[in-house]
């Protein structure tokens, strides 16, 4: 561990000094010239000893050693497999549970944001054979049972189910399927991209049940974009007429899918309805299987997401039985969802109920509550449960809420700190926590990763230092980097960072950059590589050759510090977050080096919202602003989201009424909206009715649409595109 630190403190020096050299190009930018190399795809194996991650261009799935990081074998090779069926590659696989079988993913297509279609085979490890999961089409999110004999997978809206142990044997379990009406088994577009989710099946402990949530959409208003022929991809069979794009988006206040849970009898091939106490309105955001082989574990939530129930559910007599009820002030975060462990009789959660995210355990009947965790701090996110010795282990913000570091708490209490470099640390631990792969990296510092021991964090060895980028950036001209804390007017310590212009003079007066997300539980003020808008602050330091001091402050209602300053913005989303960043560039006014006159401000999505409240704001404090696929009134997005923080608009109208649209004729400063025309989460009606009402309030605007794009915009020239207006418009507008 000390070798590694002075390691790190010597990145840091190299990566933070000013330097004499080459300036950033935006092209090498925006085409990954500079990303970090990462040590992707590891999959920790049974024996607590090994682990697996493609390689070979992703023709292979190599096993590899925690203790020595050596390689100890082949698992799977595409050049050397038995049967009729070839591949030349592999996206991705799923190892069945005991490891005999894998699902190999081949040719995948995006459908939003986490879906995707794609071709699966089955390989078996010890014969090599190479069989299509199903010859019927494409597949979906498809599920071994834990004994790895059977597969489900959804297809078009329907479940199938192949028996391996039958000659892989396929048989529909569902057929009312239906495009923009039923999906089984797979969630909607709501809840794919709000509840962060691309499965809804679940076996039962025993592999005889088959479970599943029904969304019926059919009363979901609909929504159509135009979709155009453009370039890269481009679609010649809208040559001479254009297409359209229809999906079910249930709006703020709209119908959402009506949901339910189903479960099948593999054997009697029964189908029944579980018996899930459920608001009419409420959601069901996952289901899980359980070690129980009679119990299903259903987590509900209310229309007012400030009350999530857990129960437990007998998919063949149906009854269901409620075993914990976690009511919280304002509304549960997104995060509870995806912090669901469960082992041998019970199972671990997450909670904000004493104000901060911790760790509570449970047993499967719901009795036996324990909180792990306790303090001034939140849990940012839980590795598992290791019940041979009863320790829990996490990554905190303990201490600092700009920093990560891992943790574990035995069953006495005692808590280790397992990491020990101050910046950002995240963990994938062993199936029996001997060992972790780190990824370290600071603001300064490219990611590090090392194989640690699990007892006290030390390391073995460092697999990735990311020797190659550094000696890209060490020719490049960059800034310093610090970070920085300051008190508004109302009383409020703020956290922040800044990037100096590498031949920055303090005598000098300088333009100010102000990127920012602001949206509810965002953190971007992180000691991590990954802050600012590209990862290594390289945007901020291309946007500092050209003379701008960059700077990124985490206002009201972001997360880091705890539900009291994360939820002070429910209900009127926008207006705290909007004094914050105008009470930034008061601030920032202030410093010596800062030309108050010449402050602008961005963001994309939330950030792009942000910035058309800032400047609206009523202090005319931006001298120009850039928004990027920004939601204009949260009347146009969807219900999930919003109604997390604003409730529905027939309950908080006068919330839903303060927004950039009501504002227009407050807007000051010169402005630059861009926008994707295929947008399929913040829709281009947006901007295009936001734009209309600075039409009328007689506002000067330049507008950019990117054709056929989607939320994140990109695809052949696009993003270079993009990122040279948003730097031209600064340049011209406050040089």
């Amino acid at each position: 561990m000390k070798r590694l630190f002075h390691l790190v403190c010597l990145l840091a020096l190299t990566m933070g000094s000013a330097q004499a050299g080459e300036d950033l190009n935006l092209k090498d930018l925006t085409s990954g010239t500079y990303y970090a190399q990462r040590y992707s795809g590891v999959n920790p194996l049974n024996d607590g000893e090994s682990y697996a991650r493609i390689e070979k261009g992703g023709k292979q799935i190599v096993k590899y050693s925690f203790a020595t990081a050596q390689q100890t074998g082949v698992i799977f090779d595409a050049a050397n497999t038995v049967g009729k069926h070839k591949i030349e590659r592999i996206d991705g696989y799923i190892m069945s549970p005991d490891e005999k079988n894998i699902l190999i993913q081949t040719q995948t297509k995006a459908i939003y944001r986490r879906s995707k279609t794609a071709v699966y085979y089955i390989y078996n490890v010890q014969n090599k054979t190479l069989v299509p999961l199903s010859d019927g089409g494409p597949q979906e999110c498809p599920v071994w049972s834990p004994d790895g004999h059977l597969v489900a997978f959804v297809r078009e809206g329907n479940i199938f189910l192949v028996k391996l142990l039958f000659n892989n044997s396929e048989s529909q379990i569902t057929k009312d399927g239906k495009y923009n009406h039923i999906i089984n088994g797979k969630p909607d577009w709501v809840y794919e991209e709000e509840f962060v989710t691309d499965r809804s099946l679940a076996f039962s402990a025993d592999n005889s049940m088959l479970c599943w949530i029904r969304y019926d959409e059919t009363d979901v208003p609909e929504f159509s974009f135009p979709v155009y022929k453009g370039l890269m991809p481009s679609n010649d069979s809208l040559l001479t007429y254009p297409g359209s794009y229809s999906y079910k988006y249930p709006m703020a206040g709209e119908q959402n899918s009506r949901v339910k849970v189903l479960s099948y009898d593999i054997k009697s091939h029964a189908t029944r309805t579980l018996q899930v106490p459920l608001d009419e309105d409420g959601y069901i955001p996952r289901i899980f299987t359980t070690s129980d082989a009679d119990k299903i574990a259903v987590v509900t939530l209310n229309r007012h997401q400030d009350r999530m129930d857990i129960y437990m559910a007998n998919p063949r007599s149906t009854e269901c039985k409620l075993i914990v009820r976690d009511e919280i002030t304002n509304y549960i975060a997104e995060n509870a969802y995806n912090q669901f462990h469960f082992f041998k009789g019970g199972f671990v959660m997450t909670s904000e109920r004493d104000g901060y995210c911790h760790i509570y355990q449970y047993n499967n009947n719901g009795s036996g509550k324990k909180q792990i965790t306790k303090g001034k701090f939140v849990v940012t996110d839980f590795y598992g449960y290791d019940a041979a010795t009863g320790t829990y282990y996490y990554q905190t913000n303990e201490g600092n809420a700009t920093q990560r570091a891992v943790y574990k708490t035995d069953r006495m209490g005692k808590v280790t700190r397992l990491t020990n470099l101050d910046g950002t640390n995240d963990a994938a631990f062993s199936k029996n926590f001997k060992y972790f792969l780190n990824v370290y990296s600071n603001i300064n510092t490219p990611p590090v990763t090392t194989i640690c021991e699990g007892k006290a964090g030390k390391v073995v060895k460092t697999l990735i230092d990311n020797k190659e980028l550094r000696d890209k950036l060490s020719t490049k001209n960059l800034g310093e980097r610090k970070f920085f804390t300051f008190t508004t007017s109302e009383g409020v310590e703020l956290n922040g960072f800044m990037v100096l212009p590498h031949n920055f003079d303090p005598s000098k007066k300088y333009p100010v950059i102000q990127f920012q997300y602001s949206g509810p539980g965002s953190q971007q003020a992180l000691d991590s590589w990954y802050a600012g808008n590209m990862t290594g602050t390289l945007y901020e330091q291309y946007l500092g050759q050209k003379g701008f001091i960059s700077v990124v402050v985490d206002g009201r209602g972001t997360g880091g510090r705890g539900a009291e300053f994360e939820k002070q913005t429910y209900l009127n989303l926008g207006v705290l977050e909007a004094k914050d960043q105008v009470e930034t560039a008061l601030y920032l006014g202030t410093l010596p080096y800062v030309d108050k006159t010449r402050i602008g401000i961005w963001g994309w999505s939330f950030g792009g919202f942000c910035t058309l409240m800032s400047m609206s704001e009523g202090r005319p404090v931006f001298a120009a602003g850039v928004a990027v696929a920004p939601p204009t009134c949260w009347r146009y997005y969807d219900s999930v989201y919003t109604e997390r923080f604003m409730r529905t608009p027939q309950e908080n109208a006068s919330g839903y009424d303060e927004s950039p649209i009501s504002r227009a004729s407050q807007l000051h400063g010169s402005l630059l909206i861009c926008h994707g025309s295929a947008d399929d989460n913040v829709h281009l009606r947006n901007t295009s009715e936001y734009t209309e009402a600075l039409v009328q309030a007689d506002k000067d605007f330049k507008y950019m649409v990117y054709t056929n794009r989607n939320h994140s915009i990109y695809g052949g020239n696009t993003r270079n595109h993009l990122f040279r207006q948003i730097t031209q418009w600064f340049e011209k507008e406050m040089k």
